[in-house]
C-alpha cells in the first residue's frame, strides 16, 4: 500500500519520516479553508483534516493522509497572518496568554473509511515586548504559519509552558498520525 500526503508542507515531511514514514507522493488539496460562523477550532480541525483527506484522488492501493492546525485564543480562530500588520497583532494577542493549538489528522485507507484525530496542545507565550515582537515579525518566520509562528523557530524562546504533543504544535501530531496509519494497515518504517 501507498501513502498520499495530502500537503505540501515540508514541515509535515519531516515529522513523517521520523516515524519511518515516506509518503509515496505528495498532494495538494484544493478546499476551501474559511471557518464556518460560530465553528469550534476542534470543529474546524476536523473538517479540514478530513475534507482535505477526501479531496485526494487516489489509486486502489493508496491511502491518504490528511492534516489541519490552528491556533486559537478561546474560540477565536487564528489563521495564517495576512501582513506584517496582522502578524503583530496577533502577537500581541498572544502575549503572556495561554492558547490552544489544534489538528485535525484524517487518513482515508483502501477501504475508503476516513478516521480521524483531534489533537490539543495548550501553549502559554512569556509577555513580549514591542521590541521581542519587532524582532519577530523582522526575521519573517511566522508568515504563512497558523497562529502567526513557528515553535521549532526562534518563536520557541517565547514558549514559558506547553502541555500536550510538541509535534502537534509544528504540525502534525506523531501520536495520533501514529496510531491512525496503524488502524488504517499502513506499514510503518
Amino acid at each position: 500500500m501507498k501513502l498520499v500526503l495530502a500537503s505540501t508542507s515540508p514541515r509535515r515531511r519531516e515529522l513523517l519520516a521520523r516515524i519511518g514514514v515516506t509518503p509515496a507522493r505528495i498532494a495538494s488539496p484544493d478546499i476551501d479553508e474559511t471557518p464556518l460562523p460560530r465553528e469550534l477550532p476542534r470543529d474546524y480541525v476536523a473538517r479540514l483534516a478530513r475534507g482535505k483527506a477526501l479531496a485526494v484522488e487516489r489509486g486502489a492501493d493508496e491511502a491518504v493522509l490528511a492534516g489541519d492546525t490552528t491556533v486559537a485564543v478561546g474560540r477565536r480562530i487564528l489563521e495564517k497572518p495576512v501582513d506584517e500588520a496582522d502578524l503583530r497583532r496577533m502577537l500581541a494577542l498572544l502575549s503572556g496568554r495561554r492558547h490552544h493549538v489544534w489538528s485535525g489528522v484524517c487518513v482515508v485507507g483502501v477501504d475508503n473509511k476516513p478516521r480521524l484525530r483531534v489533537a490539543d496542545t495548550i501553549v502559554a507565550f512569556k509577555v513580549l515586548s514591542a521590541a521581542e515582537i519587532d524582532w519577530y515579525v523582522e526575521c519573517g518566520e511566522g508568515m504563512g504559519k497558523a497562529g502567526g509562528y513557528a515553535i521549532q523557530g526562534r518563536a520557541e524562546s517565547f514558549v514559558r509552558f506547553l502541555s500536550g504533543s510538541h509535534s502537534n504544535v509544528v504540525g502534525l501530531p506523531l501520536f495520533e498520525t501514529r496510531t491512525l496509519l496503524t488502524s488504517a494497515g499502513i506499514p510503518l518504517g
